[in-house]
């Protein structure tokens, strides 16, 4: 068993049933994260998804890091970053028989999409009906101008790399 958190600040915090923190995670996209707003897991805990003020969806393959937590290598993966809605993201539902996520948003809507592509399928109430098969599509939602973004395996954090000054006033120069 495991517990996920999602905060303010963007982090994810992993804990044990007994409370003891696991793992600390921060998404590492181009993209705006914010405050994250909702998150949801697949069946088997394997795939994270969270949601964000902003309405970016993360998705987060935790499937190595689950088998053996202790191992350093295994890690969670971020693999894909996309802009779901203009607004703040309030629900999320992966339903895996069919593949898709289902967003929810403040402004109302409720949309599909592919749930391993982030490809747009629609929203609910519209007139035509959800074609699921086809992620050939590159459509977007009215409200949205940016694409997914696939995260690379070999994309890190970017740390602040500590400079030193070797420049000292000589005041006799």
């Amino acid at each position: 068993p495991l517990l996920a958190s999602a905060h303010e600040s963007s982090c994810i915090r992993l804990w044990t049933i007994q409370g003891n923190l696991m793992k600390e995670l921060m998404p590492f996209s181009e993209r705006p994260t914010g405050p994250l707003t909702a998150l949801c897991t697949d069946d088997f805990t394997k795939i994270l998804l969270t949601g964000s003020k902003e309405g970016y969806i993360f998705r987060w393959n935790m499937a190595s890091f689950l088998e053996d937590s202790r191992n350093i290598k295994n890690k969670i993966k971020e693999e894909l970053c996309w802009r779901a809605h203009a607004t703040e993201v309030v629900d999320l539902l992966i339903e895996e028989e069919k593949n898709v996520v289902v967003t929810a948003s403040i402004d109302g809507s409720v949309r599909l999409w592919h749930a391993r592509t982030g490809y747009y399928f629609g929203y609910f109430g519209q007139a035509r009906k959800f074609e699921l098969s086809d992620t050939s599509r590159l459509i977007l939602p009215s409200d949205v101008n940016d694409f997914c973004a696939i995260i690379k395996e070999e994309s890190k954090h970017k740390e602040k790399k500590k400079v030193i000054y070797p420049l000292v006033l000589d005041r006799d120069k």
